[in-house]
């Protein structure tokens, strides 16, 4: 997973415009910090907060823009102007994302200025219009690993957006990236 959270160099360039207007973010499940550090490379002015499972983030340094908390998702997630999951949410069933996700909502909403922030989703998302058919064997290949190992597995833009309004939100824009992977951002 870390190898692969390289690739959030692409992400940032290709995509500043989903990082320009927010002041802080929260990687979920966000290891060693390597995806929150490569967005503050381009964005130094985030307060960036990585929320992993409390042996995982014990000895990291907080840095000024940068601070690990180790917590559970299913119980509370940090506020945030946006909440970050890259190749998380694929691992859980359909009612284990709903639970998070409906953490998500509560993380995002400022209840002093009634500002309302987005989840931020990097994952695979199966049958898109535009694919190649090579592509969607691939994705349905790791859908079969995912119900194997894990309780999760992928899903169609369908089955995103219900989940989404199960918990809560009213809209999301769904943009391929490259590869395997779309980014998905979700909005109340």
């Amino acid at each position: 997973m870390a190898s692969d959270s390289q690739m959030m160099c692409l992400v940032v360039k290709d995509c500043k415009q989903v990082f320009q207007d927010m002041d802080s973010l929260v990687d979920v499940g966000g290891g060693t910090g390597i995806i929150a550090n490569t967005i503050l490379a381009a964005f130094p002015h985030l307060k960036c907060t990585v929320l992993d499972l409390p042996h995982v983030v014990a000895n990291m340094p907080d840095t000024e823009n940068l601070k690990y908390v180790g917590g559970d998702m299913f119980h509370s997630i940090p506020s945030a102007n946006a909440i970050l999951f890259k190749h998380v949410l694929h691992n859980w069933s359909d009612e284990d994302c709903a639970k998070i996700l409906k953490r998500c909502r509560e993380a995002i909403e400022d209840k002093n200025e009634g500002r309302k922030g987005k989840v931020l989703i990097i994952d695979i998302v199966l049958d898109r219009d535009e694919e190649e058919a090579d592509m969607t064997e691939v994705k349905l290949i790791f859908d079969v690993a995912m119900m194997a190992v894990a309780t999760g597995r992928q899903r169609t833009e369908k089955e995103w957006e219900k989940l989404f309004i199960e918990a809560g939100f009213m809209n999301y824009k769904i943009t391929p990236l490259f590869g395997l992977r779309s980014l998905i951002q979700v909005f109340p």
